[in-house]
């Protein structure tokens, strides 16, 4: 398998707004999947789970805004990269595809761009998985003291243009190596080619990560505590696969998740963070019995 496409997929190119297109891979017929990536991924994370959806579904892969070949915009401001942005991003390109409502899908970064999708846009999400991820405001609540040095790259990444970049330009694939052997508990998931990939694409894309980052660390927790505040909620059907970060760092991610989402299935999993390349079939099985109900 090519590390740079997704066997009977095809390659789109969509524009969401007067300044930016995204790219998405397209593949399969049925029911619409939309699966947004994580960090420092790109789409082809999702290579097994879409090729194994695709039987059924009609599954739509994109590199969010800033991410691997779609548009990277410069940070004019906080909102340019703010998950509200980038998830109105989503919504438009599937509409532009054709798919008014979907089930949403996101690892990650990727999950929460969906989780501000489904806030924003719950006309257009049926339903919504949400893997290895805290919304936005409890995350930032959940790290404290020592063991929350786990997160470093969250404080370095939310500090002002300049040295953040800098930094990282300076050592990217060191940077990103990191990331991707620390949060891994099969190497063998992330295939040499794979890797290479997305240390390429992650170089490339420097400030629009930072970018992303920064916003998790100002406009978006605005965001999420304003839906807090207001009590707003996912209505949908949601289901949240996480690793058992809580027990690290002293939370209860299960109750944390059920204050958002009523309608909550919450599963604890047994892989590492990059849990759609190291079991591909669980988290297929998992979208799969969402989406069909």
């Amino acid at each position: 398998m090519s590390p740079l496409s997704i066997p009977g997929f095809t390659e789109h190119r969509v524009t969401v707004d007067d300044k930016v297109a995204l790219s998405a891979a397209v593949g399969g017929s049925g029911s619409p999947v939309v699966l947004l990536h994580g960090f420092p991924q790109t789409h082809l994370m999702w290579r097994e789970v879409a090729a194994d959806l695709a039987a059924d579904h009609t599954v739509v892969c994109p590199d969010l805004r800033g991410y691997g070949t779609s548009d990277k915009p410069a940070e004019t401001g906080p909102d340019v990269y703010s998950k509200r942005t980038m998830a109105r991003d989503v919504v438009r390109l599937a509409a532009e595809l054709g798919h008014e409502r979907f089930t949403l899908v996101g690892h990650d970064r990727g999950a929460l761009v969906a989780f501000r999708a489904a806030m924003d846009h719950p006309s257009a999400v049926a339903h919504a998985l949400f893997l290895d991820v805290l919304p936005t405001l409890d995350m930032w609540d959940a790290l404290h003291g020592t063991s929350g040095a786990v997160g470093f790259h969250l404080y370095l990444m939310a500090q002002a243009p300049g040295l953040p970049e800098e930094m990282i330009r300076g050592a990217a694939d060191t940077f990103f190596s990191f990331f991707l052997d620390a949060w891994t508990s099969d190497p063998a998931a992330l295939p040499a080619d794979v890797r290479r990939h997305y240390l390429d694409a992650s170089a490339a894309a420097v400030p629009s990560i930072v970018a992303d980052y920064r916003a998790s660390a100002g406009i978006d927790v605005d965001h999420d505590a304003a839906d807090r505040a207001s009590g707003n909620q996912l209505a949908m059907p949601v289901t949240v696969l996480q690793q058992d970060w809580g027990t690290a760092l002293g939370y209860h991610a299960e109750e944390l998740w059920r204050s958002w989402a009523p309608r909550l299935r919450h599963r604890t999993v047994s892989c590492g963070h990059f849990m759609a390349e190291e079991d591909p079939k669980l988290i297929a099985a998992e979208i799969r019995a969402l989406a069909d109900r």
